[in-house]
């Protein structure tokens, strides 16, 4: 081998293992490690941005919504959104908060976004929602 072609091939070498290093070349177990634990924080409740879990990971916003889309088939985005409705939904029948109350507490700034959001998720307007499922509660 010529020492132009040792010298390339140290160089790529040295590139692959800082890109290890910095997390970007990941075992697939350390991917799966990795979306487990993006999972769980969703799961968690806890109010998280796409910006806050790509903060945690030391990913930018778009790498991380690429490799979620590839390992899960969904979008990062959507899921987010799903975990707050299915939470203000719960908040909804547990709680007496107003629907506004309920908006602020999954994180909406502004309320008639939240009921937009509801809306096409549930087919139905929170008000309603909680009506009926708690009469749904009574009579079953």
């Amino acid at each position: 081998m010529t020492q132009s072609k040792v010298s390339a091939s140290t160089e790529q070498s040295a590139r692959i293992s800082s890109s290890a290093r910095e997390g970007r070349l990941l075992t697939p177990a350390a991917q799966d490690d990795r979306l487990r634990k993006i999972l769980e924080i969703i799961e968690s409740g806890s109010l998280c941005t796409i910006g806050d879990l790509a903060l945690e990971f030391n990913l930018s916003a778009s790498h991380l919504q690429h490799l979620f889309k590839a390992q899960t088939g969904s979008r990062l985005g959507r899921r987010l959104v799903e975990q707050r409705l299915h939470r203000a939904a719960l908040l909804l029948l547990q709680s007496n908060m107003s629907v506004k109350e309920v908006a602020y507490a999954v994180g909406y700034k502004h309320p008639p976004s939240f009921v937009r959001a509801f809306e096409r998720f549930f087919e139905q307007a929170p008000g309603h929602y909680r009506q009926e499922m708690l009469t749904e509660r009574r009579i079953g």
